[in-house]
C-alpha cells in the first residue's frame, strides 16, 4: 500500500476507482482491510480512499488523544490527498465517531456524512469496557482483549457460522499498536457530542446494525434525531461490522446516498 507523510509520520492508504470521491474510516477493532468485501463494488462506482488510522496497519502511531484530534488528523490527510470538498465520508464504529467529529469541527471540508454504529455519547456503564480494554492492552498487550473484542464486534451467531472471518479480524487486531488502541479507547470513554449535533450541516445518513450491542440502535437513532435532516436506517441481521456481515446491503446504502 502507498504512504503519505503527515507531521513526520507515515499514513497508509489506498485509492482506486473513478467518479465521486468516498473516504472510508475503519472502527476501533478493525483496520482498513475490513473494507475488502465492499472494495470491488465501491471502486466501480466511486473513487474510493481508505486509510489506516495512527497505530493501525502500517500507519505510524501518533500521540492523538481526544476524538477531535483524530478528526483533525483525517482532515489533514484529506488535504494532503487533495480530496475535494464534495467527498462523502463513511465511518464505522470508532471511524464513525471520528466522522461525526469531522462534521462538527471541519464540516465544510467534505460533503455527505455516512456513519454506521455510532452514538453521541455512551452512558456511564457502557464507558467501562473501554477503560478496561485500555488498561488491559497497556499492561498485557493486544492479545489480552481479542476474545472480548470479537464479542463486541460480531453477534454470536455470525461468529459461530464464520470462523474464518473471526480469525482474520483477530489476526489484524493483534498487530495494532497497543498505545494507540489504548488512547482511542480513552477517547471514546470520555466523548460526548450530544450538545453539538444540531450544528452539523452535512447531509447525513446514520446506519446501525439491528443486532449491534456495542452501539445500540436506540442510541444511534437518537444521534440521527439530533442532526438536522439526518436519515436513520437499521441494517437487519447485522451487528457492529456491516462491511463483513452485510456487505451487499451496505454497498447499496452507500451507493444510494453518496451517489
Amino acid at each position: 500500500m502507498p504512504y503519505l507523510e503527515l507531521n513526520h509520520a507515515a499514513v497508509e492508504y489506498e485509492q482506486a476507482g473513478t467518479g465521486a470521491d468516498v473516504l472510508l474510516l475503519h472502527s476501533l477493532l478493525t483496520e482498513m482491510s475490513v473494507f475488502d468485501a465492499i472494495w470491488p463494488q465501491l471502486t466501480r462506482a466511486f473513487r474510493v480512499t481508505r486509510v489506516n488510522l495512527p497505530g493501525y496497519g502500517r500507519s505510524m502511531p501518533r500521540a492523538l488523544h481526544g476524538v477531535a484530534d483524530y478528526a483533525s488528523h483525517v482532515a489533514q490527510v484529506m488535504d494532503v490527498l487533495q480530496l475535494p470538498r464534495t467527498t462523502a465520508v463513511f465511518g464505522n464504529g470508532f471511524g464513525a465517531f471520528v466522522a461525526v467529529m469531522l462534521a462538527l469541527r471541519h464540516g465544510p471540508r467534505f460533503g455527505k456524512l455516512i456513519v454506521a454504529d455510532v452514538v453521541a455519547a455512551f452512558p456511564e456503564p457502557a464507558r467501562v469496557p473501554f477503560r478496561v480494554m485500555s488498561q488491559k492492552v497497556t499492561e498485557l498487550g493486544m492479545s489480552a482483549i481479542l476474545d472480548a473484542a470479537i464479542g463486541r464486534m460480531f453477534p454470536p451467531g455470525f461468529a459461530a457460522a464464520q470462523p474464518s472471518a473471526v480469525a482474520l479480524r483477530k489476526e489484524a487486531l493483534v498487530k495494532v499498536d497497543a498505545a494507540s488502541f489504548s488512547r482511542a479507547c480513552q477517547a471514546l470513554a470520555t466523548l460526548d457530542m450530544s450538545a453539538e449535533l444540531n450544528t452539523i450541516t452535512n447531509p447525513t445518513l446514520v446506519l446501525c446494525g439491528a443486532l449491534d450491542q456495542t452501539t445500540p440502535h436506540a442510541l444511534a437513532r437518537a444521534l440521527a434525531e439530533g442532526i438536522p435532516g439526518a436519515r436513520y436506517t437499521e441494517i437487519a441481521g447485522s451487528g457492529h461490522c456491516p462491511m463483513v456481515e452485510q456487505p451487499e446491503t451496505l454497498v447499496a446504502q452507500l451507493k444510494a446516498f453518496a451517489g
